[in-house]
């Protein structure tokens, strides 16, 4: 019988050390996923919108959360199984992986809501830039009656 245990107890053993090394790959795959510091810092644009969308390529985070899904998965059974001795250090760098994918997460979301948001601020200033532009031909005594009457109209129009 206590063949048997010793047998089962290295083999235990073996198993807790594949759950660390399970671990600590797929920690390792999901810091590689990660985009690098150059690529969030670093665009290259012609304009707002393009550096925009150079950001928020730049804040994907990849497979990353794939392989922590699966660190954090062994991580899981092995201490439930009780098999580490000590893990803290697993636990803080999946936190740690876990907070920034958050950050990621958000930066991006936030990004993309200005993506989206620019392009109708820059079409609201050229109508507003075009809009006064009108205004000042008509108010001028310059240009056409007809623009001159539609400026003078305008107004009565919005009240």
């Amino acid at each position: 019988m206590s063949q048997s245990t010793l047998g089962d107890d290295e083999l235990f053993g073996e198993a807790a050390n594949e759950m660390r090394e399970d671990v600590e790959t797929s920690l390792g795959a999901a810091r590689e996923a990660l985009p690098a510091a150059e690529d969030v810092w670093e665009v290259d644009a012609d304009n707002t919108l393009g550096a925009l969308n150079a950001l928020r390529s730049g804040l994907d985070a990849g497979e990353a959360e794939e392989h922590l899904h699966d660190a954090k998965k062994w991580y899981t059974m092995g201490e439930r199984a009780e098999a580490f001795d000590d893990a803290a250090d697993l636990a803080d760098e999946i936190e740690s992986i876990e907070a920034l994918l958050g950050d990621l997460g958000d930066a991006r979301e936030q990004v993309g809501d200005l993506t989206a948001t620019i392009p109708q601020v820059k079409g609201a200033l050229e109508d507003l830039d075009d809009s006064s532009a009108a205004t000042a031909t008509g108010s001028s005594g310059e240009g056409d009656d007809t623009a001159a009457d539609d400026a003078e109209s305008e107004p009565e129009a919005k009240a």
